[in-house]
């Protein structure tokens, strides 16, 4: 018998405080069957409808439920939690756990959790229909779609209030073949090796000085991790960041622009792919202080800088037949023909456009605005949406192309 898509696979499942939460002992008792690996968290309410003793059987695993587990100073990493987990999934969801979630209020374990998730995360939402069909609780719901999160919707039926409508949760049954479809559909990219690079580079001017810039590699890390996700074989050159990639993403740090370009060019013959996706200084110094520059010895410091090495321009102009580079370009105009000019320059394959004139795009924050241009004459723009969203649209894309 062929082995289910979810064996092996670990999954956080989060049960909150709805009469739904007796379904999750058949839920819990499904995952397990197909050869999950599963973790509970349980808010306190949650324990209110179903013990954590009788899920602690099933899974084999102590239920999470506070931080503090013992007076002893132990407690439970929501941190590692994240990192472990291939996907995360709150069901039943009720309207208050919905709520906090999209608005980041962390007051249990089981929203800690979720804000640290590196994985998808599927939410199972249950409540009266009035309830799910207030406006907050659908304001709700389109927030944590805008920010990548799969919704189950519920089922109509008759209702703890015995009340007939939607706001049932959905089967276990139908849960887990939404769960299986999803990594079905995520294992494209197996036996697809693709090298990503993310991150700043600093550029040393003494042991306490750079230059560099505002990337912090979110959106990087999180394209690394959507292709991850499908199977792919990742290789990350992460530049200073402290973002954490998937454990099964092959990450090397490196600080400089030319410790990336040496770090690349270990992996670039053997890639299928490669995203370009660091914010790479231009420039580095000329020359680089042994100790700390002293303000009081000089009212006046010129630095002579070097251009760096262009990575994606320098992989491009020996890219092999077959594969497939896709460059980053980050501009402070409209920048169509500058990244068109970019496109062709560097050999790219594809080039994605984001530009500091459109809110809530570029460093530091988590959205971003972009618009995809090929040497196929594509050019798509997508609206604002979370890096881990982009992520899965450039995904997508990537996948389309090496299929």
């Amino acid at each position: 018998m062929a082995l289910s898509v979810l064996h092996g696979k670990h999954i956080i499942l989060g049960i909150t405080g709805s009469i739904a939460a007796y379904k999750a002992a058949v839920l819990t008792r499904l995952l397990i069957k197909s050869g999950a690996e599963v973790q509970i968290v349980i808010t306190p309410a949650g324990k209110e409808f179903i013990t954590p003793i009788t899920l602690s059987a099933l899974t084999s695993k102590p239920v999470i439920s506070e931080f503090f587990s013992n007076r002893d100073g132990t407690w439970n990493s929501h941190v590692d939690l994240g990192l472990w987990a291939d996907l995360m999934l709150i069901a039943p969801a009720t309207a208050s756990t919905i709520g906090k979630m999209a608005h980041g209020i962390a007051d249990n374990m089981l929203v800690t959790t979720y804000l640290s998730a590196k994985c998808p995360v599927f939410v199972a939402p249950a409540m009266d229909l009035d309830m799910f069909a207030h406006a907050s609780t659908q304001d709700n719901l389109e927030l944590l779609r805008s920010r990548g999160n799969h919704i189950i919707e519920p089922a109509a039926g008759e209702l703890a209030s015995h009340l007939v409508g939607r706001g049932r949760m959905e089967e276990p049954e139908t849960i887990v073949a939404s769960l299986e479809v999803f990594f079905a559909a995520r294992q494209t990219l197996t036996g697809k090796k693709i090298l990503i690079t993310a991150g700043p580079t600093y550029e040393k001017i003494d042991p306490v000085r750079f230059i560099g810039n505002y990337s912090t590699g979110r959106m990087g890390v999180a394209i690394a991790n959507a292709l991850a996700v499908r199977g792919a074989e990742v290789h990350l050159v992460l530049g200073p960041s402290a973002e954490q990639p998937l454990p099964q993403v092959c990450t090397v740090r490196v600080e400089s622009a030319r410790e990336m370009l040496a770090a690349c060019l270990e992996m670039a013959d053997q890639c299928h792919a490669a995203i370009f996706s660091a914010a790479v200084a231009d420039y580095h110094p000329a020359e680089t202080a042994e100790h700390k520059l002293k303000r009081e010895h000089t009212e006046e410091i010129q630095l002579r800088l070097l251009r760096n090495p262009d990575i994606a321009a320098t992989l491009g102009a020996n890219k092999k037949e077959g594969q497939l580079f896709i460059g980053f370009s980050l501009e402070t105009g409209k920048g169509h023909d500058e990244a068109l000019r970019k496109l062709d320059a560097k050999h790219l394959d594809a080039i994605v456009l984001n530009t500091l004139q459109d809110a809530g795009a570029g460093f530091g924050g988590t959205t971003n605005k972009i618009t995809l241009f090929d040497r196929q004459g594509l050019s798509q723009s997508f609206p604002l949406k979370s890096k881990t969203a982009v992520a899965e649209d450039l995904a997508e894309y990537l996948t389309s192309k090496l299929h």
